[in-house]
């Protein structure tokens, strides 16, 4: 079974809950859109929003590319909250990882995501964002696909 999130485009939707630190868990939802061009890039724009509380939604816009046969690819993110941001992912048999850091950052802040699969709609998304060397929130969510 070959990965669909990311590497075919598609809507999904994401829940589950996040926690900021010293914070109690709150219930995330979200809506992530993934397009593909001809040249083997790709956007993903995904919103974020906290039906609980009032928190502002978080946004990003993904850019990204990845060579067919390729297991490596480079992204660039703008992201509501951490502003302009860059990363990395690697395909893995089981797994899509990424791992990105804020540009110009006197925090230091950087983030690291792994989305499990667990059939071929459904992603299991865990992901932390970090301030030097602490971690200031995590996410943990089920992602699944939807057709239309």
């Amino acid at each position: 079974m070959s990965h669909t999130f990311l590497l075919e485009a598609g809507r999904w939707t994401l829940q589950g809950s996040w926690l900021d630190r010293d914070g109690l868990p709150v219930i995330v939802k979200g809506k992530i859109l993934v397009a593909w061009n001809r040249d083997g890039w790709y956007t993903m724009v995904t919103k974020l929003m906290f039906p609980a509380i009032d928190r502002p939604e978080v946004a990003f816009q993904y850019r990204g590319r990845l060579n067919p046969g390729e297991r490596q690819y480079t992204f660039v993110l703008q992201h509501s909250e951490l502003g302009r941001v860059e990363g990395e992912g690697w395909i893995a048999p089981e797994s899509i990882v990424q791992r990105y850091w804020v540009l110009n950052d006197r925090q230091r802040r950087t983030g690291f995501e792994t989305l499990h699969r667990l059939d071929i709609n459904k992603y299991c998304l865990s992901s932390s964002i970090m301030s030097g060397h602490y971690l200031s929130s995590t996410m943990e969510a089920i992602v699944d696909r939807h057709d239309s």
